[in-house]
């Protein structure tokens, strides 16, 4: 019998989140707008510091959105792009090591994950 706490993420939650992840192109995105904070970058900027131009940009940038791992907002003549999802990449860290060495044969399972 499969038990499943309701504080994981489920594991179809899981796969669409790291399916939107599923490119270096929006894993890079992704990076610099967690590095940028929660101020976000412009588009031009974000471009710029990932090389990832266009329309390219844009479809990542939707298919991020889309997983809510993303927000774009317009200001004056400027669109900010920034990372909102700090809880769900935790929870996915959390997700790939929640049982980690559980099936080990040997007795200390406590391993750094640092």
């Amino acid at each position: 019998m499969k038990r499943e706490s309701t504080d994981d993420i489920s594991l179809t939650v899981a796969a669409s989140t790291f399916a939107a992840l599923g490119s270096e192109q929006r894993l890079s995105v992704l990076r610099v707008l967690v590095r940028a904070g929660e101020e976000g970058l412009s588009i031009g900027e974000l471009g710029n510091r990932t090389g990832v131009t266009g329309s390219t940009l844009t479809h990542h940038m939707k298919i991020l959105a889309q997983a809510g791992l993303v927000t774009q907002q317009k200001q004056g003549r400027s669109i900010i792009c920034a990372a909102v999802a700090y809880d769900e990449i935790r929870a996915l860290s959390a997700f790939l090591l929640k049982e980690c060495c559980a099936d080990c044969a040997s007795p200390n399972k406590d391993h750094d994950h640092g």
